[in-house]
């Protein structure tokens, strides 16, 4: 089992570090349609959150938000990735003052395709969600960072970093 060198975490599922990106569609808040092979020619973070408007993802989104500047700064985007609605991520970017994209996972093959759609347990309930993950991928749409069972606090700016590297800052 391969280990990613971000985070040391096991990799036993989904995209790896080296991998082309497949080309997968997601639901813009605009309601129109994006596909991975669209965003090609500019690096891109792409992170996967379990739902709007909660605590952590909150925090998650408006860090990224915060440091949407310096990421444009090193020409890298920004892409959250969740199941919940276009109209929801309406809301959430709107009530919280986002400037980062948001984009849904209406079919979850995205979600499938990257590994993070699993089983989870709340309480000894078992249920399946969003792996809270983010992906680094370069201008020709290779896995160049991941960064499973994220933890929010730093998590932004460890991404930045990453980021700034790939840049060659």
């Amino acid at each position: 089992m391969a280990s990613d060198p971000q985070s040391g975490d096991p990799q036993p599922r989904g995209l790896q570090v080296g991998d082309l990106v497949p080309d997968v569609a997601l639901a813009t808040p605009d309601g129109g349609t994006l596909t991975l092979t669209q965003l090609r020619g500019r690096p891109l973070v792409l992170y996967f959150y379990p739902k709007d408007d909660t605590p952590g993802c909150t925090t998650e989104a408006k860090d990224f938000s915060a440091l949407k500047p310096v990421f444009d700064s090193v020409g890298v985007d920004i892409l959250g990735v969740s199941k919940n609605s276009p109209a929801q991520h309406v809301r959430f970017a709107t009530k919280h003052d986002l400037t980062i994209g948001l984009a849904t996972d209406v079919d979850d093959s995205v979600c499938a395709a990257f590994g993070t759609w699993i089983e989870k347990s709340l309480y000894g309930r078992k249920y399946m969600g969003i792996d809270r993950a983010t992906f680094l991928i370069d201008a020709n749409g290779l896995i160049v960072g991941i960064w499973r069972k994220v933890k929010v606090p730093g998590h932004a700016q460890q991404v930045l970093e990453a980021a700034e590297a790939l840049a060659g800052r």
